[in-house]
């Protein structure tokens, strides 16, 4: 059930959660659903969430950063996206525990490059060969970390996160694809590898 708990989750839960959540923040609750926010959309938040392994159980922090987002965009990614630095510190010490340090794979400048190119002229997709070497680098990466005793934890810019997170969660189910801004100013980084293509 924990794989497919997104595709289960729908208008009733969300409706339940909004229920619980009211009874303690009820003017958030108000505010939030329908007045700023479908509930389509908010089932959908919620549902991409669940999709990346991100707990609902600090659902207060989760409805207050749609809450600020809202107003300057409906589009699901980008309030993730905002619910996910909200969360970082949970996020993380889901990931790493208490530890300090959090070992992060990152990309290479020039890999980086042609997907924050390709993000931001609206072309996804990839050239065949290179989707192909880049996912082979992150699953032997990923495999290392693991074999190491970490989750492996792939550290990318924002506006690549949510298409990188997408493209590996099927194929390599155990890496958690972060933004730099959803890690706690707490933490240090430690970069365990360079992911090519």
């Amino acid at each position: 059930i924990g794989e497919h708990i997104a595709e289960l989750f729908g208008f009733d839960e969300a409706q339940q959660l909004l229920n619980s959540l009211g009874k303690t923040s009820p003017k958030l609750v108000e505010d939030l659903v329908p007045k700023t926010l479908p509930l389509a959309v908010f089932v959908k938040v919620l549902q991409g969430l669940l999709s990346e392994r991100v707990s609902l159980k600090n659902l207060r922090v989760i409805a207050e950063a749609l809450a600020e987002a809202a107003p300057r965009s409906q589009d699901p990614v980008v309030l993730i996206g905002a619910a996910r630095v909200a969360l970082s510190r949970q996020i993380v010490q889901e990931i790493n525990g208490l530890e300090e340090e959090l070992q992060v794979l990152t990309l290479e400048p020039a890999l980086e490059q042609v997907l924050q190119t390709s993000v931001s002229t609206g072309n996804a997709a990839l050239e065949p060969g290179l989707a192909e070497r880049m996912h082979q680098s992150l699953a032997n990466q990923s495999q290392q970390q693991e074999i190491q005793g970490r989750v492996p934890v792939l550290l990318v810019p924002q506006s690549l996160r949510p298409v990188l997170a997408r493209f590996t969660r099927q194929t390599i189910p155990a890496l958690r694809v972060l933004a730099y801004n959803e890690v706690p100013e707490s933490r240090r980084i430690r970069i365990a590898g360079a992911v090519g293509a």
